[in-house]
């Protein structure tokens, strides 16, 4: 709903750089009232103009290349982006996140601060110009519950700024802090909750799916488990008959996807309305404008690993999330890539391999399968209309196996995760491991910026992989950004940056 919102000013809370420091200045809230404001505090179409803001923040770049979703994905095992000779050098940025040997002062790491925190000061900029109107509070009071839930994931300790923060240079919080501020924030919240199936709006089950995932990697966070407590949010949207898993897996992703029965809160992105999600530019060749009629040529750099690659049984529907193999036009002819490389073996003819023959600094042209996941419109710009899924049904199908198996209830877990298995095409487990349930969220969630945030919690993350070394625990999580410091001296480094 939100794709088609215009011409809404608000209440201009400027963050200086992180959101700490802030100006007011007052402007008018176009086709709304102040006796609407006044008088229809529980009026639904009132709520919905007023809080179109804070989900635009939202919806901003997280699927934009140098943003939240590339951090996750690079540092993790499912994506890398080769240097080709010139191209995707950038100065070793995405070398180092492959690497786990980031900077403070990479680009990415400002970004993602910047993107969570202006969502954040929308958030509160709302909530400070319109106090009075409790269904309003509540839903942006978790979905800043939401932000936070990235926040703790990606830098740990950073600063809790709510609407009653309107001065000065904020200091970190530690994990636990954040932990039970975002506990709170939903728990507080919750009951007042809209249970109709919203999808691009916070409703009682996005609330739920914020716990589940909170709780289930609780221990990473505060270094206690929560796994019963993971059960119970995951076992309410369960029980609520309310989602269901698609029969289509692609569904979820296509470009119309708002249908889905599955997808329980989704970024509405609209390329001409609502931009911000650039995936076929990231991953396709250039010749692969052809294929898919694209008004813009696309950039040739994130691939998967083929070991993640190579995960996948052939007969997994799921093996469609990548692009493999000769690649032709919309009219059937075959690409031909006249800048070949001398020691490709494949030669002119376009063809994506598993085999990636080197991470830096000549990677061919056409090593690595590509990104496939979500539809890519023919005639599309370089942006996507699909609306990304923030939190999906399997998911939460996961979360409630894996978190019945680390409590001992082996069969419960073992009959959830074979529903996604059963979904995928592939024979179900008779039995069921740690690795088996690890393995399983990898296959099911590629592309939706979890693999990073599950390595973490499996204790596979510091481990060695390809044109990779064993990194160093302290990598669980990013630095806070050195712009940021820079700017705000109340700011603490992470340890071991």
């Amino acid at each position: 709903m939100f794709k088609h919102i215009k011409n809404i000013s608000l209440l201009t809370l400027v963050m200086i750089t992180m959101g700490s420091c802030w100006e007011l200045d007052q402007e008018v809230l176009d086709g709304v009232t102040q006796q609407q404001v006044n008088n229809n505090s529980t009026d639904p179409n009132l709520i919905n103009v007023l809080k179109a803001s804070a989900y635009s923040r939202i919806v901003g770049s997280w699927g934009a290349h140098n943003s939240i979703w590339s951090m996750h994905e690079v540092s993790s095992d499912e994506m890398v982006v080769p240097q080709k000779g010139a191209d995707w050098a950038d100065g070793g940025l995405w070398l180092r996140m492959h690497r786990h040997v980031w900077l403070p002062s990479d680009d990415v790491m400002n970004n993602t601060w910047n993107y969570c925190y202006t969502a954040v000061g929308e958030i509160n900029n709302l909530l400070v110009q319109y106090p009075d109107l409790p269904q309003l509070k509540s839903e942006l009071s978790v979905l800043r519950g939401l932000v936070y839930l990235w926040l703790i994931d990606i830098y740990g300790n950073v600063p809790i700024i709510t609407e009653d923060d309107l001065g000065g240079n904020a200091a970190n919080n530690s994990r636990q802090e954040v932990f039970d501020f975002i506990e709170q924030s939903v728990l507080d919240n919750i009951d007042a909750l809209t249970k109709d199936d919203t999808k691009t709006t916070i409703n009682y089950y996005s609330a739920q799916a914020i716990l589940a995932k909170l709780y289930l990697n609780a221990e990473v966070y505060t270094g206690t488990p929560r796994w019963a407590d993971a059960e119970i949010a995951a076992d309410a949207i369960i029980s609520s008959g309310v989602y269901s898993l698609s029969t289509n897996y692609f569904a979820n992703f296509a470009t119309r996807n708002n249908g889905s029965t599955e997808n329980i809160l989704t970024l509405p992105y609209d390329e001409n309305n609502a931009p911000g999600f650039n995936l076929p530019m990231m991953t396709l060749h250039g010749l692969n404008q052809q294929t898919f009629d694209l008004q813009e040529q696309p950039w040739n750099g994130y691939s998967s690993m083929e070991e993640f690659y190579n995960s996948y049984e052939d007969v997994d529907v799921r093996k469609d999330n990548f692009l493999v193999g000769p690649q032709y036009s919309s009219s059937g002819e075959r690409l031909m890539d006249v800048s070949f490389e001398e020691n490709d073996p494949d030669g002119a003819p376009l063809t994506f391999t598993p085999f990636i023959n080197m991470l830096e600094p000549n990677a061919l042209r056409q090593s690595g399968v590509r990104i496939n996941k979500f539809e890519f419109a023919p005639g599309s710009n370089s942006n996507l209309s699909n609306d990304y899924p923030i939190f999906r049904y399997a998911d939460i199908i996961m979360v409630k196996a894996e978190a019945a198996f680390r409590q001992g209830k082996l069969a419960d877990a073992l009959d959830y995760m074979n529903q996604i298995r059963n979904r995928a095409g592939v024979d179900p487990y008779t039995a069921l491991t740690l690795d088996d349930i690890y393995d399983e969220r990898g296959r099911e969630m590629f592309a939706e910026a979890s693999r990073r945030t599950d390595m973490i919690r499996f204790g596979k993350f510091s481990e060695p992989w390809w044109e990779k070394e064993a990194s160093a625990p302290f990598r669980y999580i990013f630095p806070i950004p050195q712009t940021q410091i820079n700017t705000n001296p109340n700011l603490t480094q992470n340890p071991g940056y």
